[in-house]
């Protein structure tokens, strides 16, 4: 009998063909397990094992970052995961190293072997990848990131982004398109104009190209050997485009025979990658087909004995689901007891100032966006001075792509770095709204605590600047709906440096929402607070006492709100409390009901659309917990249900004025 086949000696393709062998009878015992009603979903790795335990085998898991996709079974168990590991997963249970329980089977995550908590939106992974791999060159530590998807996930923009990032700055990552030639049921001909993926993606500068059999293991083990070494020399990424076959529907919601025939069906049996193994070891006389049967008579036994660990074994607690949204022992500072100040400054030098600190103090702090880096400085030059300061290397200007910013901030988040992104108007901020809802505000619930984000999203809002329908947007309201992340609204200097510091410190994700229209205005000038002045999250600040009525509000209407309270005031000698929210979420319910107990009136002011509004909440808060303290309805005052035009007229009349909030605070004050 032959000693090695390939390079590879009889104990290696035992090991390889074990489990390989694994995988699949993982596969079919779980589909068991779900007709029997043991699980609800299943998405299997058939016909796609040898490619991805060529791939697996050669990278490092303590090193190397991977971010798998639903069918890289094999592949993450070649990393190290358990056969119990992924029952786990499947049957939902408590010890699930992946979520907890909280995810789709076959959605894979391990910490301890840096395999990055996966989501079910296919092509978020790619640009997340490139973010990791950012964090690997600015840590210097050699590691390779690895990323896959099917072809079909090709059609997705944010693919060819993280090629094009990743192609310009030659970063370490390994692409792997796993080309089974269907995205559920619709043909690789009505995805790809060229037909194939390693043709299309053939203008990518520094991206190296590779094409394998991927039903071949030895083939695909020498092609990612290649791809790996050409990226750890310093190359830059490289894409492996591998040919597999799907054995197995799509998913178990899906019944492939519907729009493939039988004949076709068996064909793809033929190139099954362990029948294909199987026989190339046969055929070399190195393991005989007795050996093998005995090998599938132990991998029987240890999945089954595996399925029945993982089926004993506990579900969450019910107490559990609402647990790990945010950090639960997130960064406990209280304000300084008695900061120093100095002279007084605008918002927007008060948001550069806490950022040229926060820099100075955190190593692992970057900053990038539209026109961020010098001589710009950003578009209101919110960043000038950083990147002559730090340099290239850690401020510095992006594509002009939304969705590359915030997911690759995602991927340097999760590698270790503070990423402290600006995304140029808040009114652009839609093509990255798959990155902020599925991803960014999921990560730390998802992986059950196990990964976190911690980025800050930096971005001016806002209206009254005559900037037309896509310069003057609101869009707070949209993200209050999203758990796990926090939202921060300053109105004045002081409040912005000490809450954009607080949100450099913070272990979750902050969207820190900046009014344009104040960022030089005199009224919110404010002596400026020293660097060792942090503004916590979730404490509103009273800025005008009374005792008839409260306006509850932010930003830019603060002012608004006490202009009218001023008005009140001197024509009708009545008392209103102002208070500033300040954030969003998390929203400081308590000083909201200290003031209604005293005032028994609540009007909420806000410059985003009426319905369903920030104050759509806040006044439902108030209805629900403090309905008692009240005299009156909970009123509203906010922008009209339009988009805001160009036209100033126009502008002023659907925004909210200072006559609309004395107008209501006057039918307020009437019970």
């Amino acid at each position: 009998m032959s000693a090695s086949l390939k390079g590879f000696t009889k104990n290696e393709l035992v090991g390889i063909f074990k489990t390989m062998a694994t995988s699949r009878r993982t596969d079919e015992k779980m589909l068991t397990l779900l007709r029997q009603g043991k699980s609800f979903f299943h998405i299997g790795a058939a016909g796609h094992e040898g490619a991805q335990l060529a791939c697996a085998m050669q990278m490092n898991p303590k090193l190397d970052w991977s971010y798998p996709y639903y069918r890289d079974q094999t592949m993450v168990m070649g990393l190290g995961m358990t056969t119990e590991d992924l029952f786990l997963g499947f049957l939902a249970k408590r010890d699930d190293p992946g979520s907890g329980g909280r995810q789709l089977p076959q959605h894979y995550g391990k910490k301890d072997l840096n395999i990055v908590t996966q989501s079910s939106p296919t092509g978020t992974q790619f640009l997340q990848a490139v973010g990791t791999a950012m964090a690997a060159r600015h840590a210097g530590n050699k590691a390779l990131v690895y990323v896959s998807s099917g072809e079909g996930t090709t059609s997705q923009g944010e693919f060819h982004e993280a090629l094009n990032w990743a192609s310009r700055e030659k970063l370490p990552v390994l692409f792997h398109i796993e080309d089974n030639g269907f995205a559920i049921s619709v043909p690789k001909s009505s995805q790809t104009a060229e037909g194939s993926v390693y043709d299309m993606v053939g203008g990518y500068g520094n991206l190296s190209r590779f094409e394998t059999d991927g039903t071949d293991f030895f083939e695909s083990h020498e092609t990612f050997k290649k791809a790996m070494a050409s990226i750890r020399s310093g190359n830059g990424p490289a894409i492996v485009v591998s040919n597999v076959v799907r054995l197995l529907p799509h998913s178990s919601s899906d019944d492939h025979r519907k729009y493939r025939n039988a004949d076709e069906l068996t064909e793809e049996q033929k190139r099954d990658p362990i029948e294909k193994f199987r026989t190339q070891c046969e055929n070399s006389g190195i393991i005989s087909p007795d050996e093998f049967q005995q090998i599938r008579n132990e991998v029987l036994q240890a999945v089954d004995e595996a399925a029945e660990k993982a089926m004993s074994a506990p579900f969450p607690e019910r107490a559990e689901a609402i647990t790990h949204v945010v950090n639960e022992t997130t960064l406990s500072v209280k304000a300084s007891a008695s900061p120093a100040f100095g002279s007084e400054i605008v918002i927007v030098d008060a948001i550069n100032h806490a950022l040229h600190e926060e820099m100075t103090r955190n190593d692992k702090m970057i900053i990038y966006g539209q026109d961020v880096a010098d001589g710009k400085g950003g578009v209101f030059t919110a960043t000038k001075g950083l990147s002559t300061e730090f340099g290239k290397d850690r401020v510095f200007n992006s594509p002009l792509a939304e969705a590359s910013i915030v997911g690759t901030a995602v991927g340097a988040a999760i590698a270790g770095l503070k990423p402290v992104v600006e995304i140029q108007f808040g009114d652009y901020i839609w093509t990255a709204m798959m990155q902020i809802r599925n991803e960014v505000a999921t990560i730390r619930y998802r992986s059950n605590n196990h990964f976190s984000c911690p980025l800050v999203i930096r971005t001016p809002v806002g209206g009254y600047i005559h900037g037309g329908l896509c310069h003057s947007q609101s869009i707070e309201g949209f993200f209050m709906h999203l758990p796990g992340i926090h939202i921060v609204y300053p109105s004045n200097a002081a409040d912005a440096k000490g809450l954009l510091k607080y949100a450099c410190r913070c272990d979750d994700p902050v969207l820190f929402l900046e009014h344009k229209g104040m960022y030089r205005q005199g009224f919110a000038k404010r002596p400026e607070p020293d660097e060792d002045y942090l503004l916590p999250f979730g404490q509103a600040a009273v800025v005008r006492e009374g005792r008839d009525l409260t306006i509850i509000t932010y930003g830019l209407m603060v002012y608004k709100a006490l202009e009218a309270a001023r008005q009140l005031e001197k024509s009708q000698g009545v008392s209103i409390e102002v208070i500033d929210l300040r954030t969003l979420s998390p929203l400081d319910k308590m000083t909201i009901g200290k003031s209604l107990q005293k005032t028994s009136k609540a009007l909420v002011v806000y410059e985003d659309s009426l319905t369903a509004g920030p104050g759509a909440e806040i006044a439902a808060i108030i209805a629900e917990e403090y309905f008692e303290y009240l005299d009156g309805p909970v009123l509203r005052v906010a922008a009209k249900d339009a988009p805001i035009p160009f036209n100033w007229d126009l502008e002023d009349e659907i925004l909210p004025q200072t006559e609309d909030i004395r107008l209501a605070s006057e039918r307020l004050l009437e019970y």
